[in-house]
This record gives structure tokens, C-alpha cells and sequence, in this order.
């Protein structure tokens, strides 16, 4: 970057306003009295739409962080997944500024020096405190995984309990005051007893440091979930699974849905889906890179079987990859081109689309979707499964589509004499009303455009409700 674009570029986000919708400061600091969704402070829901920058902490210098968090900011998205100790060599390769974070490979000596701008954590207090005050909230890992599972000192891991303990209570202490979520683990197995003591340790150690300020949670390896090792026990606030890198729900995205009905409930997430132009299930050989529809899908599979929100992510931009680093899995754009990806902008209308309506009351129900003759059709199987969801006082129902083709609904979903359809584009975020129609019996829908890339959602209100059209801000006398 030039010197006249840099200093432009500068001076843009230095101008670049603090969303009215996420002011700084607000953050999930609860749970909801049901268990199955996030809260602020204010006690109003709060969406988690996050994005997966793991290097963004190591690898960034201030300015190309700036631009990431505007980028996010603008787009919408809520929570900046960050790992403190980094997958990519965190632990002896520098950040841009020639920092290291640890004095000799120690947790429990964090390099800090005095004066501000001097040490590592100074680069992650300024990028924390920038995503704060654009209305981010930080996803703060405190280490990625290998550090507490492999083998990286002296033939064993950098964490154990002891040092794990000591080095959460130190994060706590410093980001108390921060808008952020803890999230321990960061993909690899529990193996072990003693992992999971660390880990356990670690989160001891966040709750004294922060006073119990924020919420905990777990990163867990592809295909699992933090609930399958430490479900129920009091540090974790809420479930995250990793369904990982591939395009199917069947066997993939439809276990958000069993974390929803464990017992005890918990809010669930999924923290790492498919991202966009990623390998599919790590084979581009075989499969490809995937695409915009592609990471689409995952998003509805999962708010509608239960999810309290989502996490997109982007193969080059979790790597924070550039033509002058080493590429991991074949990345195919640098990053600052990347983050205007058409998958990352297509993420906000989503969470547009949920609070467009009640929230705290929103349930998964497939069986607002009739059956077709062919059920491999509709519902459908594979990357083609139509999902639903509905409030619990029936006033709204939403059908996903993940592909142009008719299918049917029972319009008794939705109660009161008259019902109002709507189709909602979630490429565009744009709603038009079909018409309405009674609420009895079963209706055939025929999405406004077919194709494989196509996909829609369908709304059905009550129509005495009079809700706005799907997408746009709900009145504040209708907010839980």
C-alpha cells in the first residue's frame, strides 16, 4: 500500500462512526431464563454473528487491523473470533512489531514492558479496544489448541494445569473491563484427563482474573463439540460446536439441533461451519473450493434447528494470508480481497432476517414442512435440506429453501384466521410479499427462482401482528 492510499485509507476509518445498533460496550454477559439464548447487559438478546480472524492478533499490523474491523463492522457482524496465542507458530514467530507474546516459552510470564506501544499485548490491548469501539465484541482465545495438546517444550505441551491457571487469571485481570467472550480449546481433541484439567484450570483462572464478567465457552476439533466433554459443568455458558469444513447437513450441520436438546439446556453456536472459497471437506482435488451458496446454507441450517447465532469464516482471512506468507491449504485471495468475499456481506441478512422477529421465543419445528412423495427432495438430505423454525406463540414461521424447487407447508403453523407471506432473498436481504392467504390445511410454494445456487426462505406471519417485512427492524414495542 502506497503512502497517499495508506494515509487515505487512515483518515477513513478514523471517521468511521460506532454502530448505533452495537454500541461499545454492549456484550453478552447472560444467559436467557430458557436457557437457549445470549443476553447483553440490557437484558435484550444479543446476536452472535461472528467471523473467524484467528491470526488477526499475530500477523496484522494496526492499520491492516483497522481495515479488517471497519470492513467487519460495516457488515454488520457482532463478535471477531481472535486466538492471543496463535495457531501459526504464535508462540516463536513475532507479530509485525517484532513481539513475542511469553518470556522463554513461559504462561506464567507474559513479555509485558512499560510504556504503551512496547510488547505484544499492547498490539492485542489496541485491536480490542478498536473492534470494542466499533461495536465488536472480541471471541478471545487465550491459546490454540496445540499449545495445551502437542508437544512443544522439552517434549511436552506449553500448558498444564498449574500454568494454565496462572496465565487465565492474568488475561482476566488485564481484559476485565473488555467487551469480549472467552473461548477455551481451539480444534484439537480432548485426549485425556489431564487436557482436560488444563482446560478446566484455564477457566478458573479467566474467573478470578475477570470476576466472572464474561461468558465461557469451547472451541472443540471439527466435527465435535464442547459438549461432549464438559456439558453441564458451571465455567461453561455456552455450547460451540465445529461442524466443520463441508457441504452436507446430514451428518454435519443437524447435530446443532442435538446440543439444543441436551439436557441441561444451553445456548448453541456453531463457531467454525464451512468457509468460503475453503477446501470442501479439505479434498479441492475432489470437491472443489466452496462458494457464497455454499456458506449460506449452514447459516439457516443452523439458526433454524436452534442455534442463538453463527459464525462465518473465510479460508484466506482466518490465516490472515498475504502473497508474502506461506499459504496453508491453498488460500486463493489475500485476505484484504477476501474480506468482501460475497459470502461474508450475505451474513448480515440473516441475523436481519431473526431480528426482524421475536427472538427469545424462536423454536425449531420441520414439521412446518409437508413431506414430499420423494422425502430425499423435500425435506431433503444431503446439501439440500429444507429446515424451519416458528415462535412458540405461532405468530411467525420461516422455511428455508436451500434450493429452487416447489415444496409444500402446513399453514396451521401459524395461528390467527389469516396468514402473510412473504419471500425473502438472502443473497440480497430483500422481502416481497406474496399475499395472504388462511391459515388451514397445507400450501404449495413455488420459490421465485430455481437453480441449485437459488436458494429462498419463506415467511408466514399472523398477519394481525402486522410485523415489518422480513429483514427490517422490528418496532420496539414487539422486542422481547
Amino acid at each position: 500500500m502506497n503512502r497517499v492510499l495508506l494515509l487515505s485509507f487512515m483518515l477513513a476509518v478514523a471517521l468511521t462512526p460506532v454502530r448505533a445498533d452495537e454500541p461499545k460496550g454492549r456484550f453478552p454477559t447472560k444467559i436467557s431464563p430458557d436457557g437457549r439464548f445470549l443476553l447483553a447487559a440490557d437484558g435484550r438478546p444479543f446476536f452472535y454473528l461472528g467471523d473467524t480472524a484467528w491470526e488477526l492478533f499475530h500477523r496484522l499490523k494496526r492499520e491492516e487491523a483497522d481495515r479488517y474491523l471497519s470492513n467487519r463492522a460495516a457488515k454488520q457482524f457482532t463478535v471477531i473470533q481472535a486466538v492471543a496465542l496463535s495457531e501459526v507458530d504464535g508462540h516463536k514467530a513475532p507479530n509485525p512489531y517484532g513481539h513475542l507474546p511469553l518470556v522463554d516459552l513461559d504462561p506464567t510470564r507474559p513479555a509485558v514492558k512499560d510504556g504503551p506501544n512496547d510488547d505484544y499485548w499492547d498490539h492485542v490491548d489496541y485491536i480490542v479496544d478498536r473492534a470494542n469501539g466499533l461495536g465488536l465484541v472480541i471471541g478471545f482465545l487465550p491459546t490454540w489448541g496445540r499449545y495445551w495438546h502437542d508437544p512443544i517444550k522439552d517434549g511436552k505441551p506449553l500448558f498444564n494445569a498449574r500454568n494454565a491457571e496462572v496465565y487465565g487469571e492474568w488475561l482476566g485481570r488485564r481484559y476485565k473491563d473488555a467487551a469480549l467472550v472467552w473461548i477455551l480449546g481451539g480444534d484439537r481433541k480432548l485426549e485425556n484427563d489431564a487436557q482436560k484439567e488444563t482446560i478446566r484450570a484455564m477457566a478458573r483462572g479467566l474467573r478470578k482474573g475477570d470476576g466472572g464478567a464474561h461468558l465461557i465457552t469451547f472451541h472443540p476439533r471439527g466435527g465435535g463439540g464442547s459438549a461432549d466433554d464438559f456439558h453441564g459443568e458451571p465455567w461453561l455458558s455456552f455450547n460451540m460446536r465445529q461442524n466443520g469444513h463441508n457441504t452436507d447437513f446430514t451428518g454435519t450441520y443437524e447435530n446443532t439441533r442435538k446440543d439444543y436438546d441436551r439436557k441441561p439446556v444451553l445456548p448453541v453456536i456453531d463457531g467454525e461451519p464451512l468457509y468460503e472459497d475453503h477446501p470442501i471437506s479439505f479434498n479441492a482435488k475432489r470437491n472443489g473450493h466452496s462458494t457464497a451458496a455454499d456458506v449460506r446454507r449452514p447459516l439457516y441450517w443452523n439458526l433454524f434447528t436452534g442455534a442463538c447465532g453463527h459464525t462465518y469464516g473465510h479460508h484466506s482471512v482466518w490465516q490472515m494470508w498475504a502473497p508474502d506468507r506461506g499459504p496453508i491449504n491453498d488460500p486463493l485471495l489475500p485476505w484484504y480481497e477476501a474480506i468482501d468475499q460475497p459470502g461474508a456481506g450475505q451474513m448480515q441478512h440473516g441475523r436481519r432476517l431473526i431480528e426482524s422477529r421475536p427472538i427469545l421465543t424462536r423454536v425449531p419445528d420441520d414439521s412446518i414442512i409437508a413431506t414430499d412423495r420423494v422425502a430425499t427432495a423435500v425435506p431433503g438430505a444431503g446439501r439440500y435440506r429444507f429446515v424451519a423454525a416458528r415462535d412458540q406463540d405461532r405468530t411467525y414461521a420461516m422455511i428455508y429453501a436451500p434450493v429452487g424447487r416447489p415444496f409444500s407447508v402446513h399453514m396451521t403453523a401459524v395461528k390467527g384466521p389469516k396468514l402473510k407471506a412473504w419471500w425473502f432473498n438472502p443473497r440480497t436481504g430483500k422481502a416481497d410479499a406474496i399475499g395472504e392467504f388462511e391459515s388451514k390445511g397445507e400450501r404449495r410454494f413455488e420459490t421465485p427462482e430455481p437453480g441449485e445456487a437459488s436458494d429462498w426462505i419463506l415467511v408466514l406471519d399472523d398477519a394481525s401482528r402486522n410485523y415489518p417485512p422480513p429483514g427490517q427492524a422490528l418496532k420496539p414495542e414487539a422486542r422481547p
